[in-house]
């Protein structure tokens, strides 16, 4: 359809740059620090920028020292760092479904068996510790959470993570839509660093939270009981070493690119409201229902099934709208699509019209 000219309402960006949103390009001056031009090779990254990270999780209420912050790409790197550490191969993990489909690569890349428990829901979405139960075996090594998730928006509850800890397992817990809250409350847990009882890593990164994936930094911060801790940071420092894949220019401005991200943080974070607010008028009355967002970009949406319909790809040809399926999250619901919140405000009010008026 474009190569053909055709106009398409995409609601389905997720790449902060290109959704009409930042002008300013001031920042680009902090990555031509002459310190940029001395390389380094600090395994766990440089103490300055390590020292940043820890005072943003301290300022939060979650005190980090600079020896908890590990500094690497990606969040796909530290996915695949922490495979690395916690697993030999043919060992498995657990991770949720629906979650965004990158999670079962990253494990087989590392040779690692991905195992699913369920993210259920009743009204509201949750873990179902059963499943976890029931799909661990004597080979999984660890627990991957995603809060909140992608695209549920759901943020794990802390009587979640007190379930999860009675399986005596280490923690990964993705937190890159943390900064993100769409709810009316503020989340019962916000972040996994909140428990001392058991191995966590908590992950954050640049791309998220200050809308700048160009900049390829992120960070794993450990926490837990301190024998574990140590250990597992030894084990790091190695595996990172290995790598070295901090780029120097982007640690040496992180304190600048922080204090400027706020503004793109805050930016952002209305574009994500005024776009969910818009949903609840635009389809009340309607066949389409929208499922409760906690937090983080998307939003999951409900509609008819009185006929075998392939919505995803009945609003593309129909209706010239541009949306993911559900089960490209894994979701068995064949009714469910899932929408970007990032989407430009107008494109999102269109499309969710066009949406209404074929559901009905």
């Amino acid at each position: 359809m474009r190569m053909a000219g055709t106009r398409v309402l995409d609601l389905t960006i997720s790449n902060p740059t290109a959704a009409g949103l930042f002008t300013d390009d001031s920042w680009l001056q902090h990555l031509s620090n002459p310190a940029s031009a001395h390389y380094r090779p600090e395994p766990l990254g440089l103490e300055s920028a390590r020292s940043v990270i820890a005072a943003l999780y301290t300022a939060k209420g979650f005190p980090v020292g600079v020896e908890q912050v590990v500094l690497c790409s990606s969040t796909s790197e530290a996915y695949s760092w922490l495979f690395t550490l916690l697993c030999d191969a043919g060992d498995s993990i657990l991770i949720p479904t629906p979650s965004y489909p990158l999670l079962e690569h990253l494990s087989s890349f590392a040779q690692v068996r991905p195992r699913l428990y369920n993210i259920g829901y009743d009204g509201a979405h949750f873990i179902d510790i059963d499943s976890v139960r029931a799909n661990r075996d004597s080979t999984t090594r660890a627990i991957v959470l995603v809060s909140p998730n992608n695209p549920t928006g759901s943020f794990t509850r802390r009587e979640e993570l007190q379930a999860l800890q009675s399986f005596s397992l280490p923690l990964i817990s993705d937190e890159v839509f943390a900064d993100f809250r769409l709810g009316s409350a503020p989340p019962d847990l916000e972040t996994v660093l909140e428990s001392g009882d058991s191995l966590v890593f908590a992950l954050g990164g640049l791309s998220k939270s200050f809308a700048w994936p160009q900049l390829k930094l992120a960070w794993i911060v450990v926490g837990g009981p301190a024998r574990l801790r140590e250990e597992a940071l030894a084990r790091l420092e190695l595996i990172a070493d290995t790598y070295l894949s901090a780029n120097t220019p982007v640690q040496e401005a992180l304190p600048e690119l922080i204090a400027m991200g706020s503004s793109r943080q805050e930016q952002l974070k209305r574009r994500l409201l005024t776009n969910l607010s818009a949903i609840e008028p635009l389809t009340r009355g309607s066949a389409l229902a929208a499922r409760p967002v906690q937090g983080g970009w998307s939003a999951v949406l409900s509609l008819p099934l009185t006929e075998p319909v392939d919505w995803a790809t009945t609003l593309l040809e129909e209706e010239r709208v541009l949306v993911q399926p559900g089960w490209f999250y894994d979701f068995a619901d064949e009714r469910l699509i899932v929408v970007s919140l990032l989407t430009p405000e107008a494109a999102f009010v269109e499309g969710i019209g066009r949406i209404v008026n074929r559901t009905g």
